[in-house]
């Protein structure tokens, strides 16, 4: 009754293999790394967005000024 099955055997030794393959933690690394410069891009086009925004509502409200 306590026995595994030949399957649940090949699965585990798969998921052993996996976890101490050193290729997995480098992509992982480098997924972690895109990912902090992704939401730096962001975090610095959000604030130039809102600069930007700006500088054309200014020029919206000059321009309307002076047509009237």
């Amino acid at each position: 009754m306590g026995e595994l099955p030949a399957q649940g055997i090949g699965a585990m030794t798969r998921f052993a293999k996996l976890i101490r393959d050193q290729k997995g933690a480098t992509a992982v690394e480098y997924g972690l790394i895109v990912a902090l410069i992704v939401l730096a891009m962001m975090a610095g086009l959000s604030q130039f967005a809102g600069t930007t925004i700006q500088m054309w509502n200014d020029v919206a409200a000059n321009v309307a000024g002076s047509n009237s």
